[in-house]
């Protein structure tokens, strides 16, 4: 399922200077949101299929609150995390999602739930649908990191400081993470232009079947860009 010896990691870059200083254009996506109403409109609609939303790292579910009210109006049965704010707790994290998720699924008539994760979110439920399997349908992910995990990310020794953490040691583990694959669709969206996570890191090379599909737009932005509403919208009526 991979290109890959299990001993070797895909080398990545983190974000270039440039890039990150262009974050700031975040609150203008939004804006430009208004500009995109009727293409919006026009995409499929949804027939109550469940979604749940998991937001990135120091966010919470209102910063995924502009997409699932739009999911909302399509026509699909949102949920959020309801983890609190995403402090890079992973691996409790994952399992509480999972739980979550299952209870879902369970209340629905054991309906499968598609998971939207932006950045540390999308790491989150794709590691939920490897280890809950039964009850995910589909994987989205919004500029994650997928390859090194946080190496390869603005936050990168921040984040390896404040949970003592050896970035390449981590790396290695998040390699042979990825190296067993995951059975659903997946679909990861990114930007080359995203300044918190670089985009090479992004790309789900591990996956034969996973669509990687470019935008462009900031990091802090994706969650609320048109283009990216639209490439879900199509998906999840696909």
């Amino acid at each position: 399922m991979h290109d890959f010896q299990t001993d070797t990691p895909p080398q990545c870059k983190p974000p270039s200077k440039l890039s990150t200083l262009l974050e700031v254009r975040g609150p203008w996506e939004f804006a430009a949101l208004g500009l995109n109403v009727l293409p919006l409109m026009l995409v499929p609609k949804g027939h109550g299929k469940p979604v749940i939303l998991a937001p990135g790292y120091f966010a919470d579910d209102y910063s995924l609150w502009p997409l699932g009210n739009y999911l909302k109006f399509l026509g699909y049965r949102v949920y959020y995390a309801d983890l609190g704010r995403n402090m890079g707790h992973v691996i409790r994290d994952t399992h509480r999602l999972g739980e979550r998720i299952q209870s879902i699924s369970s209340d629905l008539g054991n309906v499968p739930v598609t998971v939207i994760g932006w950045s540390l979110g999308g790491v989150l439920v794709r590691e939920v649908a490897r280890l809950y399997s039964s009850v995910v349908q589909e994987v989205i992910t919004l500029g994650s990191p997928i390859i090194g995990g946080p190496k390869f990310t603005f936050f990168g020794s921040q984040y390896a400081s404040a949970n003592q953490l050896d970035l390449n040691q981590f790396e290695q583990f998040i390699h042979e993470r990825n190296l067993l694959g995951l059975s659903q669709p997946i679909t990861s969206i990114y930007s080359k232009s995203d300044g918190v996570v670089g985009w090479q890191a992004s790309i789900d090379t591990y996956n034969p079947h996973a669509r990687n599909i470019e935008v462009c737009g900031s990091h802090i932005g994706l969650g609320v860009n048109a283009k990216v509403w639209r490439v879900i919208a199509k998906t999840l009526a696909g």
